[in-house]
C-alpha cells in the first residue's frame, strides 16, 4: 500500500505544478486551499525532487502577488494567513531553508499580531456582555488554536518574533477552559452565538471536534507545554479540557457528539444526537489525536489509552461505514488518514486504501472532493488534493529532512 501511496501522491503533485491553473480554481493565493496549500505539499516534497523545491517558490510568489482580501479572519486557513502557515512551516522542508527567511519573519510578525488581536477580541466581547468565547477566537480554523501552533512552530523554528502572540493565545485559551457558566465550560455559546449555518440546539452548546471544538486548543495546548512553553494554568486547563472530552465520550464506539447542548450538560446526561462523529474535524480521529498529544504532555497513560482507542475503534468497522465523506482532509479518508500515523490498529491503512480508490487521473487534480455528495475539483490542503497528496506522502514514507514541525502542525495533529 505504501507504493501505491507513493505514485498517488507523486501523480498529483505533477498535476499541480501550474500555478496559474490554480489561481483560476482559487483566485486568493493566500488561502490554504489555494496556492499556499500547493506550495505547502512542495516544500514537503522538496527533497524528492528539485523541481518541486522550485515549485513552492514559485507557488509561494504567485500568492503573494493575490493573497486574497483581509476581511479581519485571522485563522491560519483564511488569507492572507494561510500564506503565513505555508511559509512558517514549509519553509523548513527546502534545502536551504534560510531562503525565505525575510519573508517567512514578516509572516510570524504579521501573525503574531493577529493572535493578540484575537485576545483583545475576546474581551471586548465579554465587556459587551457577551457569554463564553466565540468559534472565530478559539477554533482551529479561523482562531487561537490554529494561529497559536503556527507560532509554535515558528518560535521552534527560530523566530522569536513569535513569542507574544504564542502566550496571548495560551492565555486565552487557557482562561476560555478555565471559566465556568455553572454545568457550562467556557466554550460554551448561546444557540444565537454560535455560525448561521450552525443549527443547534436552543439551550446552547459546547463543541467537541478538532475544527471547531475544545479538540482544537487542547491539542496547541498540551504541543505547547510538551515543547516547553507553558504558562500559569496551562497543565490544568489541558487536564480539565482533556477529562471533559472523557466524561463526553460514548464509550461503545468510542466517539463524541459534535456538540453537547447546554440542557445535556445542566442535567450531566448526554442524548442520542445527530453529526458527524469520524472525521478529522469532528469525531474520533480528530479528537483522539488531541487526547494522545495532551496524554503524552502529561505523561497520563489514561489519556494515551483513550486518544489510542478512539483511532483503533475505526478499523472495528469497514470504511465504507465510516462517518465521513470523500477522501478529502476535512471531513473525508485523507483526515483519518493523517490522524492515524501512530496507530497500530490498521486504521490508517483502511484509510489509505480508500483514498487510493477514489484516484482518477481523469480528474482535473485526481482527487475530487465530496460535500453532502456534490463533487468538485479543488486543489488546496483542506478539501483539496494538495492535502490528500500530503497525507500519502507521509504514508508512503516519500523522504523528508527533520523539521521543526510538521506539515500537519496546521491541522493540530502534531
Amino acid at each position: 500500500m505504501t507504493s501505491i501511496s507513493r505514485q498517488q501522491a507523486l501523480a498529483t503533485a505533477g498535476r499541480l505544478l501550474n500555478a496559474e491553473e490554480i489561481s483560476a480554481a482559487v483566485p486568493a493565493g493566500g488561502f490554504l486551499n489555494g496556492l499556499a496549500g500547493t506550495a505547502l505539499l512542495y516544500a514537503r516534497l522538496a527533497t524528492v525532487d528539485p523541481v518541486f523545491a522550485q515549485a513552492a517558490l514559485h507557488h509561494w510568489a504567485a500568492a503573494a502577488q493575490n493573497p486574497g482580501p483581509y476581511r479581519g479572519t485571522a485563522g491560519v486557513f483564511g488569507s492572507p494567513g494561510g500564506l503565513a502557515a505555508s511559509l512558517i512551516i514549509g519553509s523548513a522542508y527546502l534545502p536551504d531553508p534560510d531562503l525565505q527567511r525575510t519573508t517567512t519573519t514578516r509572516a510570524v510578525r504579521w501573525l503574531a499580531a493577529r493572535a493578540v488581536e484575537l485576545t483583545q477580541g475576546r474581551d471586548e466581547h465579554l465587556r459587551a456582555g457577551g457569554v463564553g468565547t466565540p468559534w472565530p477566537i478559539y477554533d482551529a480554523i479561523n482562531g487561537l488554536a490554529g494561529i497559536g501552533r503556527v507560532l509554535l512552530a515558528a518560535l521552534t523554528a527560530g523566530y522569536d518574533a513569535a513569542e507574544s502572540g504564542l502566550l496571548a493565545a495560551l492565555r486565552t485559551l487557557i482562561a476560555m477552559i478555565n471559566t465556568q457558566h455553572g454545568s457550562r465550560p467556557g466554550w460554551w455559546l448561546p444557540a444565537g452565538e454560535h455560525p448561521s449555518t450552525m443549527t443547534v440546539h436552543p439551550s446552547g452548546a459546547a463543541t467537541t471536534g478538532m475544527a471547531h471544538g475544545i479538540a482544537g486548543p487542547l491539542s496547541l495546548l498540551a504541543t505547547a507545554h510538551a515543547a516547553g512553553w507553558s504558562v500559569v494554568g496551562q497543565r490544568a486547563a489541558i487536564q480539565s479540557a482533556a477529562h471533559w472530552l472523557l466524561h463526553w465520550r460514548t464509550d461503545a464506539t468510542p466517539s463524541w457528539a459534535p456538540y453537547v447542548t447546554g440542557d445535556e450538560l445542566d442535567s450531566d446526561t448526554a442524548q442520542p444526537s445527530a453529526g458527524r462523529r469520524d472525521a478529522w474535524c469532528y469525531g474520533a480521529p480528530g479528537i483522539g489525536r488531541a487526547l494522545l498529544l495532551a496524554g503524552s504532555a502529561l505523561a497520563d497513560p489514561q489519556l494515551t489509552t483513550a486518544g489510542e482507542a478512539a483511532i483503533a475503534s475505526l478499523a472495528d468497522r469497514p470504511a465504507d461505514l465510516w462517518d465521513v465523506e470523500g477522501p478529502t482532509l476535512c471531513h473525508g479518508y485523507a483526515g483519518v488518514l493523517q490522524s492515524a500515523t501512530t496507530s497500530q490498529a490498521g486504521t490508517g491503512d483502511s484509510a489509505a486504501t480508500t483514498v487510493a480508490e477514489a484516484f482518477n487521473p481523469r480528474f482535473t487534480f485526481t482527487f475530487r472532493h465530496l460535500h453532502h455528495g456534490v463533487p468538485s475539483d479543488e486543489p488546496g490542503l483542506l478539501t483539496g488534493s494538495a492535502g490528500v497528496a500530503l497525507a500519502l506522502a507521509d504514508h508512503g514514507q516519500l523522504p523528508a529532512p527533520p523539521v521543526p514541525a510538521r506539515w500537519d502542525s496546521v491541522l493540530l495533529l502534531s
